[in-house]
């Protein structure tokens, strides 16, 4: 049985003190959105860190992935536009197939073919032809079903489904996109990992922008279904009503810290799950062959280890983990806005969590990301409140004032730059360091 060192248990115990500070000096409300975004953002760190810490892959394109597991909640759990299947649906399915057809051409052909000039002339031929066939079938149902009222809908919906069907989904779409990512560029030097990880990520989000039949594009979608009651729904219910007098509480300020109670409960029961298995994992001999391929492939690969496959292996199980993440996230805001996905908090601010936690330790990742995510959302009102307080002195007009409290939502970069290098100078192995 692994021992619990009293020094992670300290280190956990003054996170929860922020956390509990914030619900005493501001609001319970607010401490718990706080909370359950760190629940969010501990998932991706788990995610990074079995790409990271376990096997040295270096995935930039963290946001991508995150992303899909967005598009997944809007897919599953959206009911369908029947005018917009009936408009295009079938001919944007045929050209799914056509695109996907000619893809599969061009590699048989590629692959059948002996080296030389007319291998490469048919591959063109075969990708020209599929090309000009998959638009002339596409773009006139894109354009039937974004003009089905585009002012609501403008998009195919998804399949009606449960929600909490799209966390696992979502991590399925995020695996495939890895899968992609990873035979192409996993077996190559690092840095080309980085590009190709950052190169889908834009993709993605750019298809996620420009689609609008996908998911809406930048008009968003909102409205998504909930895996917990509503707050009006609770605010009418008999038994909710008894319970709050029973405690004495506001029926309205109540319903919204029960739901967010609610999903607290849900993403806590996900993130045990994955600790636990990442543990076992971990552990297990698996483990110990991974960490081993990444602290020397060359002996890994003369013992025999086929480390291509193994990289692509862990690849896809972190990216998995993110994209079950982004499933999770797009569900507790209850709207899918894709020009929110940028990368400097869904791949910088994560690979803060992981190096500050502790690279290679699943608790230290955990860590990391409640640490991390509070300090990113106080921050800012907490340097506004310094720099009115320095400022006091100065008259209300005067510049230099005015220009201090306007940088104020700056404080929590020139934060996090300080916090990290503070911790890469004195505790370069994370606050939780692996064993």
């Amino acid at each position: 049985m692994t021992r619990v060192e009293p020094r992670n248990i300290l280190l956990f115990g003054l996170v929860a003190i922020l956390f509990i500070g914030t619900g005493m000096m501001q609001s319970w409300n607010s401490a718990l959105g706080i909370f359950n975004m760190g629940l969010v953002s501990a998932i991706m760190a788990l995610g990074v860190n079995m790409q990271w810490g376990y096997a040295g892959l270096f995935n930039v394109g963290i946001v991508g992935f995150t992303a899909l597991g967005g598009l997944a909640a809007v897919l599953v759990s959206m009911p369908p536009v029947p005018e917009a299947w009936a408009a295009g649906g079938p001919r944007i399915l045929l050209a799914l197939l056509a695109g996907a057809a000619t893809i599969a051409g061009a590699v048989v052909v590629w692959t059948r073919l002996p080296r030389g000039w007319v291998r490469v002339a048919a591959m063109l031929a075969v990708l020209i032809a599929g090309y000009v066939i998959y638009r002339a079938i596409f773009d006139p149902a894109r354009d039937a079903i974004e003009s089905v009222d585009p002012a609501l809908t403008g998009y195919l919906g998804g399949l009606g489904l449960p929600v909490v069907l799209a966390w696992p989904v979502g991590g399925l779409f995020a695996a495939g996109a890895a899968w992609i990512v990873g035979k192409v560029a996993l077996g190559l030097r690092s840095d080309y990992l980085a590009i190709a990880t950052l190169g889908i990520a834009e993709i993605i989000i750019a298809v996620l922008k420009n689609e609008d039949w996908l998911g809406r594009g930048v008009k968003n979608v909102t409205g998504l279904p909930r895996p917990v009651p509503y707050e009006i729904d609770l605010q009418q219910a008999e038994w909710f009503i008894a319970l709050s007098d029973r405690i004495g509480a506001n029926v309205v300020s109540f319903s919204s810290i029960f739901v967010k109670l609610s999903y607290a409960g849900l993403f806590i029961v996900v993130i045990l799950a994955l600790i636990w298995l990442s543990q076992m994992a971990l552990n297990s001999p698996w483990g110990r062959m991974m960490r081993a391929i990444r602290d020397n492939e060359v002996s890994a690969s003369a013992m025999g280890k086929n480390v291509t496959r193994r990289h692509l292996q862990i690849f896809i199980l972190g990216s998995a983990v993110c994209g079950l993440a982004g499933a999770m996230m797009t569900t507790l805001d209850g709207q899918l806005v894709p020009s929110s996905y940028n990368p400097l908090r869904f791949t910088f601010l994560v690979w803060v969590m992981v190096i500050v936690g502790g690279s290679g330790n699943n608790w230290g990742a955990v860590l990391g990301g409640f640490l991390i995510w509070w300090l990113w959302i106080m921050v800012e009102p907490m340097g506004l409140a310094l720099l009115e307080f320095v400022t006091s002195g100065m008259a209300a007009d005067n510049p230099l004032r005015e220009h201090l409290i306007d940088s104020a939502a700056h404080m929590r970069l020139l934060t996090m730059g300080i916090f990290l290098l503070v911790m890469l100078r004195f505790a370069p192995r994370g606050l939780i360091p692996e064993k």
